[in-house]
């Protein structure tokens, strides 16, 4: 490959990972992080400002499954430990691996581009912007810091605050108002729950599209164990069996209030939540359907009711924002960026992605396969498929996604399991094609072909 010189976008998870495969590969590798320190979005209040993580912020998979294989957690901690551990525990994965020492912080990168032979990255630190050659270019900024509103914006006006579940910490501000949260995923939970502890009436939780709820626990282990059990079965068959679990341990979500399910359980994203049942049935915490319309300050949904607001939160989720490479990487949408194993892009694998996927269980174990996956190949030992070759498996992977998942980023979704057994599997294909003489494919090597 050739490629010795590696800007490494983001000290996340998945910046952290990659740079430690890397590092592992024995290239030289430059991280470049806007915030302060390591740790991405679990960083509470960061320089950077980019990080979601409140107060009451803990995993919603265990830490079994969730831990690097190259680093456990600790045994002596809580099976779904907060975030301000897990931010700990990648500073401390930063420093093992001697990542820490590779990282700029304060460097948010404004440009990203291929005008010759290698790449130059432009960043701005402080009131000096720095711009620099290297020979691979890993993006892991990962796609949970930009704010998804609504759009359009629903009609009407209200009177009163709006805000997004991003930059929700505590919920003192709710402390005696009357609270609306839209949205049904695990962020929207945690408010609702959090603020019905101090709002002014019972908390309304309002959505258009139901989901399922699983409790962190069901029969007295980790809730994604079961998942973990059930792997090797075909998804259909998992999806049968652990809804079959789900609704024999506590019913379904129209029990509560809450409305149906828009897919089947391993196609749209669960919500994991011990908490939130509890109080819609003890009425803190109250369904609504989705919003239709704003009245100053009341909230008129589409039943046809009507509710006094004070405040609304909007945990509506995030864009995929790659704001540093220009179009001709990233197309009109970066949601449906077609990558080779969610990994390399297709017009040129020295441009490689990491974090850039939607899992169905954690996030660490996918980001640290990923990161060894990108690291064998620009260390030289893993060889890919042919260009043509990628662009089929990569067809073939978006159908399997798309009947799986439908239309909600089916490029990006992964089968957590299925997905990280495979990469090892795809290294020691590529090392094999490597062993063989095969040649590190390129739009150029290609075209001389």
């Amino acid at each position: 490959m050739g490629s010795t010189k590696v800007a490494v976008i983001g000290a996340g998870a998945a910046g952290l990972a990659s740079a430690k495969a890397l590092l592992d590969e024995g290239l030289e590798v430059t991280v470049l992080e806007r915030g302060d320190r390591p740790g991405g979005l679990w960083a509470r209040d960061n320089a950077g400002g980019l990080s979601p993580a409140y107060d009451s912020l803990h995993l919603n998979t265990s830490k079994g499954r969730t831990e690097f294989a190259d680093f456990p957690m600790p045994a002596r901690w809580p099976d779904y430990p907060s975030a301000a551990r897990v931010a700990g525990y990648l500073a401390r994965y930063s420093d093992a691996f001697g990542v820490t020492g590779r990282i700029r912080f304060g460097s948010t990168v404004t440009a990203v581009r291929r005008p010759g032979p290698a790449w130059t990255v432009e960043a701005r630190s402080g009131d000096a912007t720095v711009t620099e050659e290297y020979d691979a270019v890993v993006v892991a900024n990962g796609h949970n810091w930009d704010p998804r509103w609504p759009s359009p914006a629903y009609p009407g006006r209200f009177d009163g605050l709006q805000t997004h579940a991003h930059d929700y910490r505590d919920p003192g501000p709710f402390a005696g108002r009357r609270v609306l949260v839209v949205g049904m995923g695990n962020s929207a939970m945690d408010i609702a729950v959090d603020a019905s502890y101090v709002s002014a009436g019972p908390v309304l939780l309002s959505a258009r599209h139901g989901t399922h709820i699983v409790p962190k626990y069901l029969f007295g282990r980790p809730s994604d164990l079961t998942g973990k059990a059930l792997a090797v079965l075909p998804w259909r068959i998992r999806q049968t069996v652990a809804q079959s679990v789900l609704r024999l341990a506590v019913g379904a979500p129209e029990k509560y209030g809450l409305p149906r399910p828009a897919g089947g359980l391993f196609q749209n994203h669960p919500t994991v939540s011990d908490t939130i049942l509890h109080r819609l049935t003890h009425g803190e915490v109250v369904a609504r359907p989705g919003v239709e319309r704003l009245d100053g300050g009341r909230v008129v949904f589409t039943d046809g009711t009507a509710e006094d607001v004070d405040v609304i939160v909007w945990a509506t989720g995030y864009r995929v924002s790659i704001p540093f490479l220009d179009r001709e990487w990233t197309g009109d949408d970066p949601e449906a960026m077609p990558l080779y194993r969610r990994v390399f892009h297709l017009e040129d694998p020295t441009l490689a992605f990491v974090g850039l996927m939607q899992s169905t269980g954690a996030a660490l174990p996918v980001v640290e396969a990923q990161a060894k996956l990108l690291a064998a190949h620009l260390g030289g030992r893993y060889a890919l498929p042919s260009p043509a070759e990628q662009r089929a498996a990569v067809r073939r992977a978006h159908a399997a996604a798309v009947r799986r998942w439908g239309d909600k980023r089916p490029m990006m979704r992964v089968d957590f399991d299925r997905y990280v057994a495979a990469l090892p599997r795809e290294i020691r294909a590529g090392v094999r094609r490597a062993a063989r003489g095969a040649a590190v494919h390129t739009p150029a090597t290609e075209a001389r072909a």
